[in-house]
This record gives C-alpha cells, sequence and structure tokens, in this order.
C-alpha cells in the first residue's frame, strides 16, 4: 500500500520539494493533507494536481476563496489552526511532514505524535521550544521521529546500525552564511537583500535569514540535544563553506562516520518519508573532482551572538529556548520589515532572554504563555 503523507506547510521550501519527491514516487507515496498559512493559490494549484483528500487553509478568512476554487474538486476543505490540530489525528494519515515555520508547527506536531503519527520533522522550533515534552511522547506513543533537517538526517544515517556504539561527539557543519568572515563593522550596514542571498541552499525568507545569524545553527544544535540524546558539551559546530559534508559522528574508538552529498534538500526529504529504504532518483551526483579541497573552520560566535545564545539557553533549560525561539520569530520579522539592523537581532534576543521569567519545568501551558510573552516583550524592546 501506498504510504499516505500529510504536508504541513505544503507551499513552503519543504513542502514544495516533498511533492516533488513524492510525484517521482507516485506508486509509494500519496497525498492526504496539504495545509498552509496564506499562500492560497498556490494551495490550490497543489489540490488540483495531487488531489490530496483533505485541505486547510490557516487563515480562517481565506476559506471562502479556496472553498470556491476548489467547489468542483472531490477535495475536503477547512480553515484555522484547530483544523490543523485535527487532521493530523486522522486515520487515512500515515506520516506527517511537518514544515510549518518557527512556532506554530508546535501543537499540530503533538497532536500528531499523540494520535501515534510517525512525524518527518522539517519544523525544527518544536524541539528547540518543547524537546523535553515531544521526545516523551514520542517515547512513550512509540512514534518515529525521522529527520529531514540535511543535518539531522546525515547523523541520523550515519547511525543507522550503530545503535549500540556509544558517541563521543557530534559535528553539526555550517556553511557560515553569506556574511562568514565579515566584521562586526562591516554586519552594520548589510541589508535585507544580502542576508537573504544564501551561497548554497534555497529556503524560505526566516531560515534564510536565520542561517545568517546562525540562529539556525543554534536551533539545529538543541535539536540534536533531544533528537540524539548529547548534552551541548558533545555537539560541535564547525564552518564548512561548501556544503558538501552534512554533518559527522564521532564514536567512542575516535572513528569518525561523514554522509556527505550535493546541497540538494530533497534528499534527505526522500529519505525520511522513505525510510528504512532509500529510493532511487535521478538527483544530480556529487562529484569528488569538483571539490578538490574541503574546507572548515569554527563560527565566531563572538560576532554570530545567536550560535553562542542557543548554547546558553540549553545549558540553562526550562522555558530559556522557548524564549530564544519566540525572540528570534520577532526580531527575524522585524529585520525583514526593515525596522531594526542584522546585529540589531542578536542584542534585543539577549534582552529579551534576562527579560522573561524563568520556568524550571515548564508544561504545554507554560510553553504556550512563555511564547507569547517572550514575543511581547520582545516588541516592546524593538519599539525602544
Amino acid at each position: 500500500m501506498k504510504k499516505r503523507i500529510a504536508i504541513l506547510g505544503s507551499t513552503g521550501s519543504i513542502g514544495t520539494q516533498t511533492l516533488e519527491v513524492i510525484e517521482q514516487n507516485s506508486d509509494k507515496f500519496e497525498v492526504e493533507v496539504l495545509t498552509a498559512n496564506n499562500n492560497v493559490d498556490l494551495l490550490i494549484r497543489q489540490a488540483k494536481k495531487y488531489q490530496p483528500n483533505v485541505v486547510v487553509i490557516a487563515n480562517s478568512d481565506k476559506y471562502k476563496y479556496v472553498s470556491e476554487a476548489l467547489e468542483k474538486e472531490p477535495i475536503k476543505i477547512y480553515a484555522g489552526s484547530d483544523a490543523i490540530n485535527q487532521v493530523v489525528q486522522m486515520d487515512t494519515v500515515d506520516l506527517v511532514l511537518t514544515a510549518m515555520v518557527g512556532y506554530s508547527g508546535l501543537i499540530p506536531t503533538y497532536n500528531a505524535i499523540n494520535a501515534g503519527k510517525n512525524i518527518a520533522l522539517a519544523n525544527k522550533e518544536t524541539l528547540v521550544v518543547a524537546g523535553e515534552i515531544i521526545t516523551k511522547i514520542a517515547h512513550e506513543k512509540k512514534v518515529e521521529i525521522l529527520p529531514v533537517d540535511s543535518e539531522h538526517s546525515a547523523i541520523f544515517q550515519c547511525l543507522v546500525g550503530e545503535f549500540m556504539n556509544p558517541v563521543e561527539k557530534l559535528y553539526l557543519t555550517c556553511s557560515g552564511g553569506p556574511f562568514r568572515g565579515m566584521s562586526e563593522n562591516e554586519l552594520k550596514n548589510v541589508t535585507v537583500e544580502n542576508a537573504l542571498a544564501h551561497p548554497n541552499w534555497e529556503m524560505g525568507n526566516k531560515i534564510t535569514i536565520d542561517s545568517a545569524t546562525l540562529m539556525n545553527k543554534g536551533f539545529e544544535m538543541i535539536e540534536a540535544h533531544w533528537l540524539f540524546g548529547l548534552s551541548s558539551s558533545k555537539i560541535e559546530v564547525i564552518v564548512h563553506p561548501e556544503s558538501i559534508i552534512h554533518s559527522l559522528v564521532q564514536f567512542e574508538d575516535g572513528s569518525i562516520k561523514a554522509q556527505m552529498g550535493l546541497p540538494d534538500m530533497k534528499l534527505p526529504i526522500q529519505y525520511a518519508i522513505g525510510f528504512p529504504y532509500r529510493l532511487k532518483n535521478d538527483f544530480p551526483r556529487f562529484n569528488f573532482l569538483d571539490y578538490p579541497t574541503l574546507n572548515f573552520e569554527p563560527p565566531n560566535t563572538k560576532i554570530f551572538r545567536n550560535l553562542a545564545l542557543s548554547f546558553e539557553a540549553l545549558d540553562y533549560g526550562g522555558n530559556k529556548p522557548c524564549v530564544l525561539n519566540a525572540a528570534n520569530e520577532v526580531v527575524v520579522d522585524a529585520f525583514l520589515g526593515k525596522k531594526i539592523g542584522f546585529l540589531q537581532m542578536s542584542e534585543i534576543i539577549e534582552k529579551a532572554l534576562q527579560k522573561v521569567e524563568f520556568i524550571e519545568k515548564p508544561g504545554l501551558d507554560d510553553l504556550i504563555q512563555t511564547n507569547a510573552e517572550a514575543k511581547r516583550v520582545t516588541e516592546l524592546l524593538i519599539e525602544g
């Protein structure tokens, strides 16, 4: 039988590439659910092409537009975040791919796990905000969390067949983004357009900015902590400008395994939804002769403060990572809106981490409240 997949965030970069992978493997997968936030025109085109059972538009104001456009299609149409939280629990869903942006992916992912659905996780913020809660319920429900991020997919692939062998260290590779090597003085004048020009990867606006500030790598470090059960002291970030080695695992005997390939998100997407099988494809192949030299260097955490703040938030624990994520969502939106400068993002996040009340053992309701409070505090900091 075909694996029936719900794609949360089907109109984003990961969602659209997932649909390409499904189309190339139509004998193995079919689309059961598509959801989007605001991009109704693309959602409508996707629905007409892939004929899912259900479509959900998160923005309820756009329900009528979507409903009228799809009225001749045999597709159920719903609207609102509550609908997304419900459809992930449907009996007809075998796998939920969570590619919603930011905090918004947390509750749907939680509900899907609670319903016993395996997860292909592209929404790293879910584990950043509520890693302990999510991993606990996944263990209780015997649900697999299959990483879609290229770095975590690389680590996961390196660990297949090695689960009885203790890991000494994880190395998360990082391209360094468009501003690698720049001084603090140079970064004062970078523009939104500069920040969106990533050298290797094609991604959505938010994750591209997160990559430029190294917050994305900080989030990936926290995600790796929860996915693979290692303390921050056993996770190291190394800058690798070519983005060919996607991450590495060092074992107790000193051996290191790496997963390599061209920077193409369709490969980790395919691996996650097809696991445990590797599916044949026609993706471009890596040629060693095209890359005679691979370079590595340490990240500059004094200039790119977000990476250091991520380590600090994880080590502090409690609701600190939730504050980190919430503040980051607000400052990235403000930077994209040209309300603040590039370096101001880290400065404001650091202040928000200090101002929001600390909760040592937060429950899900605590994290929902923390997210709202951290966003409110951050917006006030931006206003000055």
